[in-house]
C-alpha cells in the first residue's frame, strides 16, 4: 500500500507526483551533498503554477485555500523533496492577501503568480530575543517618507533566493505600549534594494542543508509605502502568516511521515534476514504500525486547521496541535524508518539519514515543542502563565 489512501485532493496529488517524477531522490542527493539549492525544481513548482496557489484568481493565482497549498507541501516531502526550499512564498501570502492594500496586492501578487518575483523570507526572530517575540530590539522610526531600520535578526530563510521579504520591527518603544504585542509593525523588504545598502547578510552553515542567515540592519530605509496595514498592529496581522506557517509545516512533516512509513514498510518486506522478512517480526513491524496511526491522527489535526483558517476561524490552537503532532510523528517515524533499514540507513544512497535530518529541524524551529505545550496549557486549559 502506498500512503496516503486517496482522497478529495487527489487531483493536486497526482500534479504533485508527475511534477516530483522529474526529480527523483538521485536529485536530491547531489543536492544536498553540494549543499546547494534545488533552482531547477523551485522553477518547475512556479511555472507549473503550484506556488500561487493562494493568490486570487484575479491577481494570477489559482484561488485556492491553505487544505489545498497544505496538500501541495505535503507531497514534495511525501516524494523525497525537501518543502523547506519553498515553502515560504505559501504561508508569507496569508500576511499579505489579509491586510496588505488593494495596491500593494495589485503591485505584487500578479508578478509573484507569474514566478516574476518571489517573496519567500520572512524575517522575525532574533538572536537575543528568540521565541520572546514581543521584546524584539528591532526598529524602525519614520522618517517623512521613509522608515529607518536598526537591528538584528537570525535564522532568516531564503534570503539569498528571495525578492522580497516581510520584515517585523518595533515602531513604539515596549515602554510606551499598554499591551506587549502592541507598536511592531511589518514591512515589505525589496532585497534586491535593501541588500548592501542598510542590510547585511551572513549565511549560517546548517546540519540539513536548508539556506538561512543572520541579517544586520545599519539605517536601511524603506519605504512609507511597504508598511503592510496599519502602524502598531504588525504582530496581530503576521499571526495569520504564522497559524499558516505552522499548518504548512504540518503537512510537510506528515509527508515525511508517509515517506518514512512507505520505505520501512517496503524494505521490511523485502530484507529477508533468517530465511524471513524481518517484517514478519513484530519487534520490526510494531514501531512502524505505531507510526502511521501518530501521522494519521496528525494528519486529521492538520486538515482541522486548514478548515478554520479559510473559514476565518479561530485556529491559534489547532494549526499549533498540528504543528506539534505532525513534527513527533515525523520524527517517530524516522527512527522506525532508520532502525529498519539497520546499518543501510546510514548510507546515502538509500535517502533514510537525509530525510532524518531534514524531519529533526521541525521538532525545533518554527516555534519550539515547549511554547506550542505552555500556549496550549494557557490559552486552551486555563492554567497560569509557565513564563
Amino acid at each position: 500500500m502506498d500512503l496516503p489512501a486517496p482522497d478529495r485532493y487527489q487531483d493536486i496529488r497526482d500534479g504533485m507526483r508527475d511534477l516530483c517524477s522529474h526529480y527523483p531522490d538521485a536529485y536530491w542527493l547531489e543536492v544536498d551533498a553540494k549543499r546547494g539549492y534545488p533552482d531547477a525544481f523551485v522553477d518547475a513548482l512556479t511555472q507549473a503554477g503550484w506556488l500561487a496557489a493562494l493568490i486570487p484568481q484575479e491577481y494570477g493565482g489559482s484561488g485556492l485555500g491553505l487544505a489545498e497549498a497544505s496538500v501541495i507541501m505535503e507531497e514534495i516531502n511525501r516524494n523525497g523533496g525537501n518543502s523547506g526550499a519553498c515553502h515560504g512564498q505559501m504561508y508569507n501570502m496569508g500576511t499579505l492577501l489579509r491586510h496588505g492594500s488593494d495596491e500593494q496586492k495589485r503591485q505584487y501578487l500578479p508578478r509573484i503568480a507569474s514566478g516574476e518575483l518571489r517573496l519567500q523570507s520572512m524575517g522575525v526572530t532574533e538572536p537575543t530575543t528568540g521565541t520572546d517575540t514581543t521584546r524584539l530590539k528591532t526598529t524602525a522610526v519614520r522618517r517623512g517618507d521613509r522608515y529607518v531600520v536598526n537591528g538584528q535578526k537570525v535564522w532568516i530563510s531564503r534570503i539569498q533566493h528571495s525578492d522580497l521579504m516581510i520584515l517585523l520591527a518595533r515602531t513604539t518603544p515596549l515602554t510606551e505600549v499598554k499591551r506587549k504585542s502592541d507598536g511592531m509593525s511589518i514591512f515589505l523588504v525589496d532585497l534586491h534594494q535593501a541588500t548592501g545598502k542598510g542590510m547585511t547578510v551572513q549565511p549560517i552553515p546548517n546540519m540539513v542543508n536548508h539556506e538561512t542567515n543572520e541579517l544586520f540592519f545599519d539605517n536601511l530605509e524603506i519605504p512609507a509605502e511597504n508598511l503592510i496595514g496599519e502602524e502598531g498592529k504588525g504582530f496581530k496581522y503576521i499571526l495569520d502568516g504564522l497559524n499558516a506557517e505552522r499548518t504548512l509545516i504540518a503537512a510537510e512533516c506528515i509527508g515525511d511521515g508517509w515517506w518514512f512509513v512507505n520505505r520501512a514498510s517496503q524494505y521490511a518486506k523485502e530484507r529477508v534476514v533468517f530465511d524471513r522478512p524481518i517484517g514478519q517480526n513484530q519487534g520490526v513491524q510494531f514501531p512502524i504500525a505505531e507510526c502511521y496511526m501518530e501521522v494519521e491522527a496528525a494528519n486529521l489535526m492538520r486538515f482541522d486547521a486548514c478548515r478554520r483558517f479559510d473559514a476565518h476561524e479561530p485556529c491559534g490552537a489547532q494549526a499549533n496541535m498540528a504543528k506539534h503532532l505532525a513534527a513527533k510523528a515525523s520524527w517517530e517515524a524516522a527512527n522506525a524508518c532508520l532502525q529498519t533499514f539497520g546499518g543501510f540507513g546510514f548510507a546515502d544512497e538509500y535517502h533514510v539519514e537525509r530525510k532524518f535530518r531534514e524531519t529533526r529541524l521541525y521538532l525545533v524551529a518554527p516555534i519550539s515543542t515547549n511554547l506550542i505545550l505552555s500556549y496550549i496549557a494557557e490559552h486552551v486549559l486555563g492554567m497560569p502563565r509557565s513564563f
